[in-house]
């Protein structure tokens, strides 16, 4: 039996170590590495040739969004497989059109994660279902929906955008965000006055404690 090898990226390492249990005890299935951010995945890809990479979206202090684009580009070859904490309403439609294969929340059984990773090592896709409050439901419970429409609407966010906000809740002041993202402090200030707007989020102290909320998937 031909074993798929599967790389797993997540800045987290008990769950890089829990999910590595639980794919190598598939008799098809080997973890052939793990990394924690994205310029270690990257040689890893490279020196690893897995057929599918596990990764989370929300790295530390980068955007798994970039790692997709780049997996596809110079490994083609490679199945990406999203694992977030967030909601599949808010993420899934932008990792599949960066070129993922699939999106599997957190938040389902950790069998999935194994289905999931058969479903697209066979060329399909796999998605989770969104939660179970649409943004187009009326009535229900209003803290619930209230939370649901705020995370259909990251939807607006860009990719640079998204970045930003995650790197908002990790704590990073502008310097530091302006650093990473190799952009002016101006250009930050100007992101983040788009990503208040696009969230109705009305000052900064606001943008910080959903930005938090969101990289720990606890939108409200």
């Amino acid at each position: 039996m031909q074993q798929r090898r599967i790389m797993i990226v997540d800045d987290h390492p008990i769950v890089r170590q829990g999910l590595g249990q639980l794919i190598n005890q598939e008799e098809d299935l080997l973890v052939c590495g793990e990394a924690a951010e994205v310029d270690e995945a990257k040689e890893l890809i490279a020196s690893t040739r897995p057929h599918l990479v596990l990764l989370d979206i929300s790295l530390k202090n980068s955007n798994g969004i970039d790692l997709i684009k780049f997996i596809r580009s110079r490994h083609p070859e490679v199945f990406v497989l999203i694992l977030s904490l967030h909601d599949a309403t808010a993420y899934a439609d932008r990792v599949l059109q960066s070129g993922a294969r699939g999106f599997v929340s957190k938040a389902e059984a950790v069998e999935n994660v194994v289905v999931a990773i058969r479903e697209v090592l066979s060329g399909g896709i796999y998605v989770s279902p969104p939660s179970r409050f649409s943004v187009d439901e009326k009535g229900g419970d209003d803290d619930e929906l209230r939370r649901a429409r705020r995370r259909a609407s990251i939807r607006l966010l860009t990719d640079r955008e998204l970045e930003l906000f995650q790197l908002v809740g990790n704590g990073m002041n502008n310097a530091a965000i302006a650093a990473a993202m190799k952009l002016s402090v101006k250009t930050i200030e100007t992101y983040k006055a788009h990503i208040k707007r696009k969230l109705g989020l009305n000052d900064g102290t606001e943008l910080i404690e959903q930005a938090v909320k969101w990289n720990i998937g606890n939108l409200t």
